[in-house]
């Protein structure tokens, strides 16, 4: 048995003063992005629109042109007054994101677009069709303060949380693209709604560390009298293990998705692999799982990234399906995903008959396990691969600000 160990390669892990991996749990101080419609609670939409001079009914048809029909363009709304509608238009609905660039793959199937926000900042959003659903994998930080050492997203660091409206922008652009019939073309028995129909945060950052404005963007999806009125099943929120943002999930009572990247059942190996497991512990972070499936009795998703004589050995498997099965049976499903690889790093994926013995081990103790189907891995936009390079800043450093 091959145990390789985590190493950085052609960057250094940032430390703290006494030489473990800094973690970053609070966004560097910069200009926050214009307040925006989605930022606040419908209450204080209609308060705001009232502030302007503008009666308040107003902000539902604002909501309505945003949230249904994906613009926020004032010739659009002709239900609004011509005089003022301008500038009322940009004040409720400013510009929060420039595409930069967009990558295709997949026929088409797959597009991941690059977005500079209005500092500057940049980060990724990955679009993808599968049969009888379209799924948006979203950003909720641009960087990211985790510093796992195998994800590309968390080398750079934490720039900044992201706005709950800069996370809802996504969505909304991700939706009017595919109107507009930007997304590939669809299976003739494929009856599903042409609209991003499930979100995943799996994008840039740790949703969990931008709490407050992730639980908002998730309120505006599910709303559907002044939001996006998507499923709360159909929206998975994904963490590395802030247990006690995991509880605060499961008293909110959204019934969404929840998934815990795992990637080693075993302290020794997750404390190097994930390095806020120096905090919370592989057994804190499944207690608090397994919590919330009592609380939510929504099924539980493992996600374990399998990385060649890393973490993919049969012991491995065998010990992370004894602590599932320990709390119970029918709470949990693991998602085993091959890394996606870098040529030449130890960061590799494992080999596959590897994975099915990884998998049927898991599968042969009583816990369902599917092995994950992975997009985007020719435009860098597949799981753990989102990462600006110097070639996006550039690109960025000519792309001026939508207004």
């Amino acid at each position: 048995m091959r145990q390789v160990r985590p190493a950085t390669e052609g960057w250094k892990q940032k430390k703290d003063s006494e030489g473990r991996p800094l973690l970053q749990f609070a966004s560097p101080k910069r200009g926050k992005p214009p307040v925006h419609l989605a930022d606040l609670t419908p209450d204080e939409r209609v308060a705001k629109v009232k502030e302007l001079g503008i009666p308040g009914f107003r902000a539902k048809q604002l909501e309505k042109h945003y949230f249904s029909h994906w613009t926020h363009d004032p010739a659009a709304m002709t239900d609004l007054p011509a005089e003022g509608r301008e500038e009322f238009v940009h004040g409720m609905l400013p510009a929060l994101l420039t595409e930069v660039r967009r990558l295709e793959t997949d026929r088409g199937d797959t597009i991941k677009f690059l977005w500079k926000l209005h500092d500057g900042a940049l980060v990724e959003s990955v679009l993808m069709r599968y049969p009888g659903r379209i799924t948006l994998c979203v950003s909720s930080q641009a960087g990211c303060g985790m510093n796992c050492p195998f994800c590309a997203t968390g080398q750079a660091g934490l720039t900044r949380n992201m706005s709950a409206a800069e996370i809802i922008e996504q969505i909304v652009r991700a939706n009017r693209l595919i109107a507009e019939g930007g997304l590939g073309g669809k299976k003739r028995d494929d009856h599903s709604l042409e609209r991003v129909s499930n979100i995943v945060f799996m994008g840039m950052g740790e949703p969990l560390a931008n709490y407050a404005r992730v639980m908002q963007a998730v309120r505006v999806m599910v709303d559907k009298e002044h939001g996006l009125g998507m499923s709360a099943r159909g929206i998975t929120v994904s963490t590395v293990g802030l247990v006690p943002a995991i509880t605060k999930l499961a008293a909110e009572e959204i019934p969404v998705t929840f998934a815990l990247s795992l990637h080693a059942p075993d302290d020794q190996l997750r404390d190097e692999l994930i390095p806020v497991n120096s905090r919370w512990k592989v057994d804190e972070a499944l207690d608090a799982a397994r919590a919330y499936f009592d609380k939510t009795g929504r099924r539980v998703s493992i996600e374990y990234a399998l990385i060649k004589d890393m973490n993919d050995h049969a012991w491995r498997a065998d010990l992370l399906a004894d602590k599932l099965n320990a709390r119970g049976r029918g709470w949990v499903h693991v998602n085993p995903i091959p890394l996606n690889p870098t040529p030449g790093s130890i960061w590799t994926a494992s080999e596959v008959p590897v994975q099915n013995e990884f998998v049927r081990r898991l599968n042969a103790a009583g816990i369902p396990t599917t092995l994950r189907d992975t997009r985007g891995k020719e435009i860098d936009g597949a799981c753990g691969q989102l990462a600006t390079t110097e070639d996006d800043e550039a690109a960025a450093a000519l792309t001026p600000l939508e207004v």
